[in-house]
């Protein structure tokens, strides 16, 4: 079994071109979605969503500081389970939230149904947007765009510019090459009986590739079952600086008119782990 197994192993354990996608269900994968809902709901660590704590302080930050209010039509790209939009609605404002996986905003609904939150969540790829002068801002939380490449940020951007009112808002935070470093390359194996990837017996052959020319890092996982299937998970994440990631808002008809180190309003600084943005359409 293992030399049969060895070659397709290998083939995928070299180092792959820039944003060679792997698994295309890997959002929405039947099993993998339960797991991450899970992750987005535990309150021990950060590793899906941010802590019920910190998103307070972050709507708490936007609203005090004027760039979210009471009555704006706001849309949550990437809204997961609705931690964030279920917080806005409280806060007076009119949410559309959007997410790929299935499993998540069938919660978000349910819970939006019990609080009697007036919400609405779409079950989309929110590539495949098509509003125009819709919203007052746009948000996108968590880094979600260092998931992109070049091409497909650009696109985001311009899709989110479109969506946009005269004058709108778009916030997001990204990572830093500063955060990278930080937490390091993985490079590590593991045989599971059931866990975040698979639910029965499996191996996770977990490998990270540094593409410093290009400021990106892969975090790879080849998931190995027990009746011989070989998966591959990439997270590719594509680190910015300040000027970066202004220059890219300008080319989509975007100005810089506020940066922090997180959402929640922390002083920005040039070696922080996080940059967050408020960019108005021009």
């Amino acid at each position: 079994m293992l030399r049969d197994l060895f070659p397709s192993i290998y083939s995928h354990a070299s180092k792959p071109p820039l944003f060679e996608p792997g698994e295309p269900s890997f959002w929405d994968d039947s099993y993998i979605s339960k797991s991450m809902l899970e992750a987005h709901l535990d309150q021990t660590h950060d590793g899906a969503s941010r802590r019920t704590a910190e998103i307070e302080k972050m709507v708490s930050h936007l609203t005090i500081s004027g760039f979210l209010k009471a009555g704006d039509r706001v849309l949550d790209l990437g809204c997961g389970p609705g931690l964030y939009s279920s917080k806005l609605c409280l806060e007076g404002m009119k949410v559309t939230g959007i997410d790929l996986s299935r499993k998540s905003v069938d919660y978000a609904r349910t819970q939006a149904e019990k609080e009697q939150l007036d919400v609405d969540y779409i079950c989309t790829d929110f590539f495949d947007i098509k509003y125009e002068g819709s919203f007052d801002a746009v948000l996108q939380v968590y880094g979600e765009i260092c998931t992109f490449s070049d091409e497909k940020r650009d696109l985001l951007f311009n899709l989110v510019h479109r969506a946009l009112k005269d004058n709108g808002i778009f916030i997001f935070d990204v990572s830093t090459r500063a955060l990278r470093m930080r937490e390091g390359l993985k490079n590590r194996w593991y045989v599971s009986e059931g866990g975040f990837w698979r639910p029965g017996r499996h191996l996770v052959l977990e490998e990270g590739f540094d593409y410093q020319e290009n400021d990106t890092w892969l975090n790879q996982y080849i998931v190995v079952e027990e009746n011989g299937m070989v998966k591959v998970y990439r997270l590719w994440l594509h680190d910015y600086s300040l000027d970066t990631i202004s220059r890219a808002l300008e080319q989509s008809g975007f100005k810089v008119e506020q940066a922090w180190n997180s959402l929640s309003g922390e002083p920005y600084t040039e070696d922080g782990d996080w940059i967050a943005v408020a960019a108005r359409k021009v």
